[in-house]
C-alpha cells in the first residue's frame, strides 16, 4: 500500500505540473495525467478492496474449515462411564478420571470452554445423546455401521489394533505370514484375531483357546511361541504381574479395519455438525502439539497403537 501510495502522489506532482506549464502543452497531455490518475486510484483500490475481502468472516480468503468460522461453544456437555479403566473411572480419591476423560478436558481447553464431564451407565449413553441431554460421549465407542445410524462421529482419536506378542528370550522375529511359517500362535476362539490369522497366517499353527488368559497361559508355559490379541489388553497384560515379565510385544501393529474396526471417536448428535467440526480441530491441534502423545504415554506406557 505504501508504493501505491507514492505513485498517487507522483501522478499528481505530474499533473499539477502539466496543469502549470506553458501554454504548447496540449489538451491530449492533460487527458493522459487524469487517466494515468484514474488507474492508480483503481489498482489502490482494488488492492485494498481485496485485503478486507479476505479479512472479512467468511471472505475468499478464509479456510471454511478453520473452527474460527463457527460460533464457539461456552461450554461442551461430555458424557462418559466410570468402570473401564484406564479411560475412564474413579481413582483412589473418587475424582473421575483417565485417558478418555483427559481427552475430552484437553479438547475443552483448545476450544476455550467450559468443561461439563458426567456419569451414568454404559448403555444410557448414546441414548441420553439422541435425546439431547448432552453434547457428545466419550467412553470409548467404536466407530460402527450400526451405531451411525443414530449419532455421529468425530475423527478417529484412537485404534484398536492387534499385536503379536512372544518370550523376551526369543529376540525379534518377522511378524509376516511368511516369518511365522510353521509357528504355534496362540489366540482366543472366536474371535476377530482368530479370523485374521486364518484369512493371513495359514502356514502358521494356529492354536485357538475358549479365553485370552488361557491363550496367554500357553504363551508363558511355552504350549505355543507366540500370542496373537488386542493391543491394548496386551499393553496392559504385558506390564502387569500376570504376565510374570515372561514376554514383549514382537512385531508391529495390525489394524486392517474389516477385522479390527475403523477406530474409537467421540459420539456427537447428527443434527449438530458444528460441534463435530470444532472437535475434531481440537483434536488436530491435540497431536501437533504434542499433548495428544503425552497422555498416551501417561496411560499406556508399552504404546499399543
Amino acid at each position: 500500500m505504501r508504493c501505491g501510495r507514492r505513485a498517487l502522489f507522483l501522478a499528481r506532482l505530474d499533473y499539477l505540473a502539466h496543469a502549470k506549464g506553458s501554454n504548447s502543452d496540449t489538451m491530449l497531455a492533460t487527458k493522459r495525467s487524469a487517466v494515468c490518475l484514474l488507474v492508480v486510484g483503481l489498482l489502490l483500490w482494488g488492492a485494498a478492496a481485496t485485503r478486507l475481502l479476505a479479512q472479512a468472516p467468511g471472505g475468499a480468503g478464509a479456510d471454511p474449515a478453520e473452527p474460527q468460522e463457527i460460533p464457539r461453544r461456552v461450554a461442551i456437555r461430555f458424557l462418559t462411564d466410570s468402570d473401564y479403566p484406564p479411560f475412564n473411572y474413579y481413582d483412589e480419591d473418587n475424582i473421575l478420571t483417565g485417558f478418555n476423560v483427559d481427552i475430552a478436558r484437553a479438547v475443552c481447553l483448545e476450544l476455550a470452554a467450559a468443561c461439563d464431564i458426567q456419569v451414568r451407565p454404559w448403555p444410557e449413553l448414546l441414548p441420553a445423546l439422541q435425546k439431547g441431554e448432552t453434547d457428545a460421549v466419550i467412553a470409548s465407542h467404536a466407530i460402527s455401521t450400526n451405531a451411525l445410524k443414530f449419532v455421529d462421529f468425530t475423527d478417529r482419536y484412537y485404534h484398536t489394533p492387534a499385536r503379536f506378542a512372544g518370550k523376551r528370550s526369543a529376540g525379534r522375529i518377522d511378524a509376516t505370514p511368511e516369518g511365522l511359517e510353521g509357528k504355534k500362535i496362540a489366540v482366543a476362539k472366536g474371535t476377530a484375531h482368530e479370523a485374521y490369522l486364518r484369512a493371513f497366517f495359514r502356514d502358521s499353527s494356529i492354536r485357538a483357546f475358549d479365553t485370552p488368559e488361557l491363550a496367554r497361559d500357553a504363551l508363558i508355559t511355552g504350549a505355543t511361541d507366540l500370542l496373537f490379541d488386542d493391543g491394548i489388553s496386551l499393553a496392559f497384560w504385558l506390564n502387569g504381574t500376570a504376565s510374570k515379565a515372561c514376554c514383549e510385544f514382537k512385531g508391529g501393529p495390525f489394524g486392517e479395519p474389516k477385522y479390527f474396526g475403523d477406530g474409537v471417536a467421540i459420539a456427537v448428535s447428527r443434527d449438530d455438525p458444528q460441534l463435530k467440526t470444532l472437535i475434531n480441530a481440537a483434536l488436530r491441534r491435540l497431536r501437533e502439539s504434542g499433548r495428544y502423545e503425552e497422555l498416551v504415554l501417561r496411560y499406556f506406557p508399552l504404546r499399543a497403537f
